[in-house]
Order: C-alpha cells, then sequence, then structure tokens
C-alpha cells in the first residue's frame, strides 16, 4: 500500500549523501528539491558548504538540476548562485517537471535520482516515474503554512512505513 510513498533511500541531508557510491551504482544525475533540502525555505544564500557539495558532486561526473514548485525568480536566482540547472514551478508531483529535468541533463529513469524532504512531492512524483528516490529530514522548521500541513500527514504516513518494514 506504501510502496508510492516509499523511498529507496531515506539519509539526514544532502551531506550524508555517499556521492562515489551514487556515481558507482550508475546515477548521472540528482533532480534537487530546494527549499528545505538545500536550504531552509525561501533562504536566499547559499552556504561555502552546499558549494563544496555541488563540487564534489560535480567531480564524481552527477549532473544537477533544482526541481522545485517554488516561485521562478526565487528558483532562478539560487540556481544561477550555485551555477546548476533548474525548473521552478514545477506541479510536483507531476512527472513533467521530473521528465523536462531528465532532458536537461541528458539521463533517463535508470540514471536520474531525486532527492528531496517530502513524501507528497518530491517522493511520490519521483516513484511515479520509478526514479531512485532520496529522502533527506527537512534542513529548518520553518515551511509555507501548506506545507506544515502536509507535514501532518507525513508523519502519519512515515509511521506507516515503519509498520511495514517492520512486519514486512
Amino acid at each position: 500500500m506504501w510502496q508510492i510513498l516509499r523511498p529507496r533511500m531515506y539519509v539526514g541531508s544532502i551531506y550524508d549523501l555517499d556521492l562515489a557510491a551514487l556515481a558507482r551504482s550508475g546515477l548521472r544525475g540528482l533532480i534537487l528539491d530546494l527549499d528545505n533540502t538545500l536550504v531552509g525555505w525561501n533562504r536566499p544564500d547559499v552556504s561555502h558548504e552546499l558549494g563544496q557539495w555541488v563540487e564534489r558532486a560535480r567531480a564524481h561526473e552527477l549532473k544537477l538540476c533544482i526541481v522545485s514548485n517554488n516561485l521562478a525568480e526565487r528558483v532562478e536566482r539560487f540556481a544561477e548562485k550555485l551555477g546548476v540547472m533548474h525548473i521552478a514551478q514545477a506541479g510536483k508531483p507531476h512527472r513533467r517537471a521530473f521528465r523536462l529535468a531528465m532532458g536537461k541533463m541528458g539521463t533517463e529513469i535508470a540514471t536520474t535520482a531525486v532527492v528531496g524532504d517530502q513524501l507528497f512531492t518530491d517522493i511520490l512524483g519521483g516513484n511515479r516515474l520509478r526514479l531512485y528516490t532520496i529522502l533527506v529530514r527537512p534542513v529548518d522548521d520553518r515551511e509555507f503554512w501548506f506545507t506544515r500541513l502536509v507535514r501532518r500527514m507525513e508523519r502519519l504516513v512515515m509511521a506507516g512505513l515503519r509498520q511495514d518494514l517492520l512486519h514486512g
């Protein structure tokens, strides 16, 4: 029942990802959520640590594309600072933006992962295309009001996922 919402991997943050292992597994592109995955919600600045992480990803020949439901101006500014591709107002979990990101990166389903902090947008959208999905803990507690409501549902689903793992 929970398969469509189950991430393939769950880590504390992007910094916990073994980029070398992801590249060795055949991944060539990472679709990245922005708010509360790379930085706190609506935070405009790229940290030194995030810049270094992007360079490490590039060193492993991983292409990066931010796919965010946030407004174009915010996503474009942030992506330009980071020097990565982007798609704003993505409408996740719809598959269209994920397909567009793969087109920009020149990757395919088998070589693309989605990294994000939300089950109902990032993980659901990625799983609908059978992409490799990676759930991270939100960077910050500060969030858009609607996201705070969705988080309540996510907690219930996460509890169900844990029960399935224990009994399955």
